[in-house]
């Protein structure tokens, strides 16, 4: 089984690992709209994010009256991150020349003792990227479920100096945001972006400075129901949407990488709940067994020598 499966369409190409089901890499005319990888990710570039998106709280959740406990994988807030899929082999179903769907059963088990099948298509066309998830409970017990994804979105050179910063346009269509403590776990309501750090609606405006580990709900979104978050350079532009089932968008600065990736690209990732919502529920999916869910995102570019 290969470990790398190339896309391409028109002007487009990508790559999609078969371990985690991940996207490496994607690119117009040769440009990175995400930042690539090609052996091991670094700070989950491209990962599926699933049963759950961001943390777990203390790594322990009750639902339906038991509690459970995971491996603690983020020791610094001793949460559990980002699921469980990430690193586990996925097979490849169809693979076309645009086109590569896969799926992997999880099996259920320890902290999580839920089966599921998951499968996920990839598929390249004139206007970029689509990705489309459909998860099944298979098992007997209805089972807890959130699903995200990690790309950094890339304008192709780095975002290393507070130059290249300014020059870069952000628009993030949210109308409140998720306060959240030092270990980056909700705390309150979301509260509303208007006239803060986070005011990032349309126009938007330039990134500069903006630190960013947060999560942004109550999106706008246009007539086909998809929300749009835009990233600008002086050339060109490279957008990420989502459809109604992401109601939350966690958006990172990568503030907190080491080296030269400190800052240098930016996550933007469409979320079906918030973090910790395996202990609070908000947006938690109940999957009845036997039940289908479904999710789709995007990522395009709008043209060269313009802005969106």
């Amino acid at each position: 089984m290969p470990e790398v499966l190339e896309l391409r369409h028109g002007d487009h190409r990508a790559t999609v690992r078969t371990t985690g089901a991940a996207l490496g890499s994607l690119t117009r005319e040769g440009r990175d709209l995400v930042w690539p990888y090609e052996r091991r990710p670094e700070a989950y570039q491209g990962q599926v994010l699933a049963p759950w998106p961001n943390r777990v709280g203390g790594a322990r959740y009750r639902f339906e009256g038991n509690e459970y406990r995971l491996a603690v994988t983020e020791p610094g807030t001793g949460a559990a991150l980002h699921g469980l899929v990430h690193d586990v082999a996925w097979e490849p179903l169809a693979v076309v020349g645009h086109e590569v769907r896969l799926g992997t059963d999880l099996r259920g088990g320890g902290g999580y003792p839920f089966p599921l099948r998951l499968e996920i298509g990839y598929r390249l066309d004139e206007g970029g990227l689509t990705v489309t998830t459909e998860a099944v409970n298979t098992g007997t017990d209805t089972a807890p479920f959130g699903l995200g994804f990690h790309p950094y979105l890339t304008l192709g050179t780095p975002l290393r100096d507070l130059a290249a910063r300014d020059a870069a346009h952000l628009l993030v269509p949210a109308r409140t945001y998720q306060p959240a403590d030092d270990r980056l776990l909700p705390v309150g309501d979301p509260v509303p972006v208007e006239g803060g750090v986070f005011d990032l609606r349309p126009p938007g405006r330039a990134l500069g400075g903006t630190v960013l580990d947060t999560a942004f709900t109550e999106l706008e979104r246009d007539g086909d129901g998809r929300a749009w978050v835009w990233l600008s350079g002086p050339d060109h532009s490279v957008g990420l949407w989502c459809d109604r089932s992401f109601g939350w968008l966690q958006l990172f600065s990568a503030d907190t990488l080491e080296g030269g990736d400190r800052r240098a690209h930016l996550a933007v990732e469409p979320m079906t709940c918030p973090p910790d919502a395996f202990n609070s529920s908000t947006g938690l999916i109940r999957l009845a067994p036997g039940e289908r869910t479904r999710h789709t995102f995007g990522i395009t570019s709008a043209g060269f020598g313009t802005r969106a």
